[in-house]
């Protein structure tokens, strides 16, 4: 997911210190043979937008990582991890300064994130040249796993699974005859437009465009009502997506608003108001994090008072690979990565087989995408939408 494409402005020198990984603090431990030594105060970097109005479809992840981190901790307070959070605010042009912040920090061995794909492209190149580890748990632009930098991972299906199951969920669950596609020109919504776009072929009868941070869009409804259409994809994020769906109910268009993981979170259903958002659609290549394996619906529930939000067991499942190297003796950065590129088990979350491609790409047979339904207030899970 977000934000407009930003060019890379160099930075980076500051990685060359740090390219060789992480220095932490040595803890001896007595043992029958001897002795031996692990490294403590080790960290999880966390980055993605913690404050703005895409905070909501972040804030998750950020909660599951720290509770994976958490019980490490219980489990290991002789020697504890610590998660560092970096707030992108959902822009890109943060992007830049923050990832120079957390390769500096040689105690940084894995990162959580990007979240978007906006701010991705940004922070990708400055992470590779430290050879700092990167798992996304939500960056879906298919154009990220083609850069060739070493460090990338997803830990989700990209926007080639997505696009073509929004076209199918379309066609096949709604029926729509004629549809419109309209997206905000970020990394995220252009590219997720576009594949969809290439499922729905002649069902698509007219496209528009709106603008970062836009609250007003009565050019873009007047086209959508008369076209006629009676489905609208919104490929964007919620701060424009849930104004846009307001004004679209208040100017009378009654017609299926759907759109792509960008606006499955919890804002998109207070801003837009449980009146105009019910029967909205949101999909997601995830499933549904309530209904994730083991304790973790519990433990979530019991740590923040309400339902893990969408992808919050992926990042839980994420962190938990990263402590499983710090346990297994892996404490640099170059030691994780070399981790990473074999590892091959389920998450105790979502249940996913967690194995990556050569380009850091999850492994296709384990990529689903579900489709979500705002009903009475929350999203509920609708279907997991068949692959093509």
């Amino acid at each position: 997911m977000r934000q407009n494409f930003v060019r890379v402005l160099g930075s980076v020198a500051i990685v060359a210190l740090v390219a060789g990984g992480a220095s932490a603090c040595k803890k001896d431990e007595g043992t029958s043979g001897g002795s031996a030594s692990k490294a403590c105060d080790l960290k999880i970097g966390f980055f993605g937008a913690l404050s703005g109005a895409d905070a909501g479809l972040v804030t998750p992840m950020k909660q599951g990582a720290d509770l994976a981190v958490e019980k490490y901790n219980a489990a290991n307070a002789d020697c504890k991890v610590t998660v560092q959070a970096f707030d992108s605010q959902g822009k890109a042009d943060l992007a830049g300064g923050l990832a120079t912040s957390a390769v500096a920090d040689t105690k940084i061995v894995g990162m959580v994130g990007p979240a978007f794909s906006g701010e991705s492209e940004v922070a990708l190149p400055i992470f590779d040249t430290a050879s700092l580890p990167s798992i996304s748990p939500s960056a879906t632009r298919p154009s990220l796993s083609e850069k060739g930098w070493k460090v990338f991972h997803r830990g989700v299906g990209n926007d080639f699974s997505q696009g073509p199951a929004i076209a199918s969920y379309i066609k096949n669950v709604l029926k729509a005859q004629k549809a419109f596609v309209i997206d905000d020109q970020s990394a995220y919504g252009a590219g997720l437009a576009d594949e969809a776009k290439k499922g729905l072929g002649p069902l698509v009868i007219g496209t528009d465009k709106v603008v970062d941070n836009a609250q007003e869009f009565g050019a873009q409804i007047s086209k959508v009502k008369t076209s006629g259409a009676t489905v609208l994809f919104y490929a964007g994020y919620t701060e424009e997506a849930a104004p846009f769906l307001k004004q679209l109910r208040a100017a009378g268009w009654t017609g299926t608003f759907i759109g792509g993981d960008g606006i499955n979170d919890a804002n998109m259903l207070s801003v837009a108001g449980q009146k105009d958002v019910e029967g909205t659609i949101a999909t997601c290549p995830c499933g549904p994090a309530t209904a994730a394996k083991g304790t973790f619906v519990t433990d979530f529930k019991a740590k923040y008072s309400v339902d893990p939000g969408v992808y919050a067991d992926v990042a839980f499942d994420l962190a938990n690979i990263y402590l499983e190297a710090i346990k297994a003796g892996k404490t640099t950065r170059a030691d994780i990565q070399a981790f990473l590129s074999t590892y091959n088990k389920a998450g105790s979350a979502s249940g996913v087989t967690y194995k990556w491609e050569a380009n850091g790409e999850l492994d296709p047979a384990q990529v689903k995408v579900w489709a979500f339904k705002a009903t009475a207030g929350a999203w509920a899970p609708d279907v997991e939408i068949p692959k093509a």
